[in-house]
């Protein structure tokens, strides 16, 4: 197993504000994790930190080996793949689907003049068809439906072949059929020997996809807990973490939570 990422007594302070306390935490390659916690818990900041667009206000933090601080950055992120809303925003809603995982290679979200070659054709090919995507390839991307959207916006983070995969609120939004749907190529990818180690936000239970290892609970700032999911994802647990009395159930690899 290859460490991916690493932060040891990770603290950030914003304004006066201490957004994330004394964080220590790891992930290996061959690892899925799934970050849990209430809104202000410090989840979109252990991504900022994760994808290298955020540096710690104290401690030190490794992305695939280099760290924050003494590597650049800008090459570090081209080994990155991160899917979020926030990102999606910036294709051209005019863009076909097919341009729009394709033009990942460039780390361009709207294709110009640039020249690709049959390498990349072929993969955006592959890439379009693991996710669902071939039929719409011709497709306006603002014409897609939120769970179409989501698609095209893994599709692109996968199209670079990262080494790290970081997911932000992958099924938010989403309705019951497109979730499901969504959650079962989660599995699918997860699941496959060629997918790097994977960290995903979401705040609901029900959104884990199967196959996902692992489980980092946060609750203002700083880690609740953190591991296994079988051994971490308990009544007791999370009632700590979202500060609500919590009773999770389990069905097989699926997982729900309801006030107890």
């Amino acid at each position: 197993m290859t460490r991916v990422l690493d932060l040891d007594d990770v603290s950030v302070v914003r304004n006066g504000n201490r957004i994330l306390d004394s964080v220590r935490w790891s992930v290996d390659s061959s690892e899925r994790w799934v970050i849990l916690g209430p809104n202000g818990a410090g989840k979109s900041t252990i991504l900022a930190l994760a994808s290298a667009s955020m540096h710690p206000t104290s401690g030190t933090v490794e992305v695939l080996g280099e760290r924050l601080g003494r590597v650049d950055v800008f090459e570090l992120r081209t080994r990155i793949g991160i899917a979020a809303t926030s990102l999606g925003r910036r294709i051209p809603p005019h863009e076909s689907v097919g341009n729009a995982v394709l033009t990942a290679a460039y780390a361009v979200t709207g294709r110009w003049h640039e020249q690709y070659d049959a390498v990349d054709l072929e993969r955006a090919a592959l890439v379009m068809d693991d996710w669902e995507l071939t039929r719409l390839s011709k497709r306006a991307y603002g014409t897609l439906s939120d769970g179409e959207q989501k698609r095209v916006q893994i599709a692109r983070a996968v199209m670079t072949d990262p080494e790290l995969m970081l997911l932000d609120e992958p099924a938010g939004s989403l309705d019951l059929g497109a979730r499901e749907g969504l959650v079962r190529s989660l599995a699918e990818y997860a699941a496959s020997p060629l997918a790097p180690g994977l960290v995903m936000v979401t705040h609901h239970v029900e959104e884990i996809p199967p196959g996902f290892t692992h489980v980092l609970l946060l609750a203002d700032g700083k880690v609740s807990a953190a591991g296994p999911i079988a051994e971490v994802l308990t009544d007791a647990n999370l009632t700590s973490t979202f500060g609500t009395p919590l009773r999770v159930s389990r069905d097989g690899d699926r997982f729900t939570a309801r006030a107890a």
